[in-house]
């Protein structure tokens, strides 16, 4: 099965990348018998009566293990592997729970692993470019060849350019692991120069920065087993059911046991307030701060605010409590009572603004003020609006004012991470002599001309670039063309080879964004591979994730093949270290057990055996001895408090982040004049079928969820829309073509896409895979320089 030969071809027709089914099960007998590909010729007389599946005359290991994919579950999946192949997916034994951190039954992506995995269409040999970029026209080389390339074009570029030209884009395939090409990639760069390095993360990257103004510090979250008692939750843009935070969804099943009233914030009635929600309120996207807004003005002109709290604890609730030097009228108060702008923030100003109703407005915030212990929490969706940093900022504002913070059972709002979670020690990637650092939301005015990062644009640590990005590596990663938030303008730039020279792409598949490489490796799955597994979102234990089967074709770690580039840059030694794959993992472990003595860690002997470590820790309530002991604990702000209002984001005198978090009308937003042309606003959610664009070419998750876009029955009657109907949806940026599904779960005015389908524009250049980015923008935010790819402005027709 294995050739050789170097022949030119097109992706459409080479059968690397698309041997159909019925190709398939035509190119042999021997492979017939397997459940799917492999280049092991397994003969299977007999067949097993219960699964269908082929007697391979061996007894069947099952292994429990998990992905490294960017996936908040880090849930329990067991691989059954017999005579090298994994030949059954299934999930730990019910009732084999561990109540303090639960590790979740596998959900239907880790159910699909197998598919994915042995699927025809993964990359089998290394790939050299011979068309234009984006054309996806390779032919095979050997991998002496491929590292040798990727050896000279290093030494080329770093000459030529400086080692700054260098950058390794992000790369969510791998994420979820504790070990990674993605980061040994950058120790290698590291050893011979540097790499210009990037911030900012694309999920919750603006929360992250705004929360620090109001309590200094990100780490507002508390363990999800301090809420078990909780009253009421309200999730405000949080849908955990379906991008499946496993641990989350198991104690939000036991608070609602135990009689937790759930209010879901959404434009969409997700499957998470289809799980949870008593209430669902909808809001038309960018709207948050308004309601907020009119929340706080019912709390307080009710007198429901939390009195003694905020007089002890807040800085800028009044305008006896704002700092020296401050105008008047910039307190809450000031603003919620139309002092500062002569508008009243009543709940009827709000329902213009938002489309909920007054009264609901009216009720909800009675209902948090009045329900002792409360918790808000904002998920990661609105802040990726180009208000996100506002309404992060807002949720902290409610959860102040009625004395939420720091209590068993409340929640401080914000970006809601643990401070006390721990992870693994990971690998020293060394010192990175390019200090330079750019947000993500800059890398394609890096590759365009550096001269346009200035510190007011993202750069930091530097007045400005030195050279362009001249090369990049993209491991696992699809983010660069089909994850970007504006896909037509990354491609214009990748497709012009002046600018990026030499772009490295490893993966699975031909993604969108592999297509855009000069040399296309493959790469193996995480069943190929060692590594640990880690959680993310509430989650705190780690597991292993062991080598399983023997990697098919010519696939290679990307850690195997960057030994092979080291080596022939004279640095393998330094680079290795002597270490092999699993020695890498082996080591990860000890360090970690060093790191954290009091942990009673496995060995990686005993990892081998109990696969899995809990990290046990006592119930942690986000500022708990800020709020008991504010002598010995004030908050890590300037002013030692509470900032409802920040006098750091009132130097900087942007109104895109006023320094007391309120409404302000979103660009794209319902208030924009834009929307004369493009009347409706887009939002997109990841579905339960894919971790990103990770898994997208797995058949049977696509059979899961069909790619449409979602319309409210008023909009698609307005356009003579029927359920199934082919539509266009456009605007100045780009046009996708899927088809509509007509529900009342998404609120008049606003349509919605699952996020991550792979980009596939026809000859026209219209996409007809339903990839939202084609019509999202690549705005940035104005404190976090991040993404607000949420917040677009659409039409819809009948194609």
């Amino acid at each position: 099965m294995k050739n050789n030969d170097n022949n030119t071809t097109e992706s459409k027709e080479f059968s690397q990348f698309t041997i159909n089914r019925r190709q398939f099960l035509q190119t042999g007998t021997a492979l017939v018998t397997l459940p799917f590909i492999t280049s092991k010729s397994i003969a299977a007389d007999t067949a097993d009566s219960k699964t269908g599946l082929p007697d391979l005359g061996e007894e069947e290991r099952v292994v429990q293990t998990c992905s490294t994919f960017d996936c908040g579950g880090k849930c329990d999946i067991r691989a059954h592997v017999k005579q090298g192949t994994v030949v059954r997916i299934s999930s730990r034994p019910e009732g084999a729970l561990d109540p303090e951190m639960p590790v979740m039954r596998a959900c239907v992506r880790g159910r699909g692993y197998r598919k994915f995995v042995y699927h025809p269409n993964r990359l089998k040999y290394p790939m050299l470019r011979v068309g234009k970029r984006g054309e996806g026209k390779f032919k095979q080389i050997s991998w002496d060849d491929a590292t040798t390339l990727i050896a000279e074009k290093m030494k080329q570029i770093t000459a030529q350019h400086g080692p700054a030209s260098r950058f390794v884009h992000t790369a969510t395939g791998v994420s979820g692991g504790a070990f990674s090409g993605n980061t040994m990639v950058k120790r290698l760069l590291n050893l011979t120069g540097g790499y210009l390095r990037y911030y900012h993360s694309v999920s919750m990257g603006n929360t992250a920065a705004a929360t620090p103004y109001t309590y200094g510090t990100a780490a507002s979250g508390s363990s999800l087993d301090t809420l078990l008692d909780t009253k009421l939750v309200i999730l405000w843009g949080h849908n955990p059911t379906e991008t499946i935070f496993g641990h989350t969804n198991h104690f939000y099943q036991q608070m609602k046991k135990n009689g937790t009233r759930f209010i879901v914030v959404d434009p969409r009635y997700s499957d998470s307030a289809i799980s949870f929600a008593d209430q669902w309120i909808p809001l038309l996207p960018t709207t948050d701060n308004a309601l907020m807004d009119a929340m706080m003005y019912v709390i307080v002109t009710e007198g429901l605010h939390d009195k003694a709290f905020i007089d002890r604890y807040t800085l800028g609730f009044d305008e006896s409590s704002m700092p020296e030097g401050v105008a008047e009228n910039e307190s809450l108060i000031s603003y919620l009572t139309g002092k500062k702008d002569g508008v009243l923030k009543t709940p009827e100003w709000a329902e213009k603004i938002t489309k909920v109703p007054a009264q609901t407005i009216r009720q909800l915030a009675r209902n948090y003020a009045t329900t002792k212990p409360a918790a808000l929490i904002q998920g990661w969706g609105p802040q990726r609006h180009n208000c996100g940093e506002r309404s992060a900022r807002g949720s902290t504002l409610l959860a102040t004012i009625t004395g939420n913070v720091g209590v068993k059972g409340g929640w401080a709002g914000g970006y809601g991470g643990i401070a006390s979670r721990k992870f693994m020690t990971g690998v020293e990637q060394g010192d990175n002599p390019v200090k330079a650092r750019i947000s993500i939301m800059n890398w394609m005015q890096a590759v365009d001309d550096a001269s346009k990062v200035r510190p007011e644009d993202g750069l930091k640590d530097a007045d400005k670039l030195d050279t362009n990005i001249k090369m990049i590596f993209s491991l696992a990663g699809n983010y660069m063309a089909n994850q970007n938030p504006d896909i037509n303008q990354a491609v214009k730039l990748l497709e012009d080879e002046s600018k990026v020279e030499f772009i490295v792409a490893s993966d699975l598949y031909l993604t969108p964004s592999a297509k855009y490489a000069d040399l296309l490796l493959p790469e193996t799955s995480f069943m190929e591979r060692w590594n640990i597994g880690e959680t993310w979102g509430t989650g705190s234990y780690f597991m292993l994730s062991e080598k399983l089967i023997e990697p098919d074709f010519q696939r290679r770690s990307d850690y195997e093949w960057l030994r092979e580039v080291a080596e022939k840059l004279g640095v393998e030694p330094a680079f290795s270290e002597g270490r092999d794959e699993k020695q890498w993992i082996e080591l990860i472990v000890e360090q970690t057990r060093l790191a954290m003595p009091d942990e009673n860690l496995p060995t990686f002997e005993q990892l081998l055996k109990q696969r899995q470590h809990l990290f046990k820790s006592q119930p942690h309530v986000a500022f708990a001895k800020n709020i008991s002991d504010p002598a010995n604990h004030p908050f890590p702000t300037p002013s030692g408090k509470i900032e409802i209002f920040s006098q750091r984001l009132y130097d900087m005198n942007n109104p895109e982040i006023p320094a007391l978090s309120h409404y302000v009308p979103a660009h794209e937003g319902p208030e924009d004049a834009l929307k004369d042309k493009y009347p409706l606003q887009m939002i997109t959610w990841k579905g339960k079928h894919r971790a990103n664009s990770t898994q997208y070419a797995n058949p049977w998750l696509q059979e899961v969820h069909l790619q449409t876009l979602w319309m409210n029955p008023a909009d698609a009657e307005r356009r003579s829309l029927a359920e199934g109907d082919e539509v266009r949806i456009y605007n100045d940026r780009g046009v996708s073509i899927i088809p509509v599904e007509i529900t009342p779960r998404v609120m008049p005015g606003v349509v919605a896409m699952r996020a991550g389908a792979w980009w596939s524009p026809d000859k026209d250049g219209v996409d007809r895979g339903g990839c939202p980015n084609v019509l999202t923008s690549a705005r940035i935010t104005a404190l976090a320089k991040g993404n607000s790819h949420q917040t677009l402005l659409v039409e819809v027709k009948k194609a």
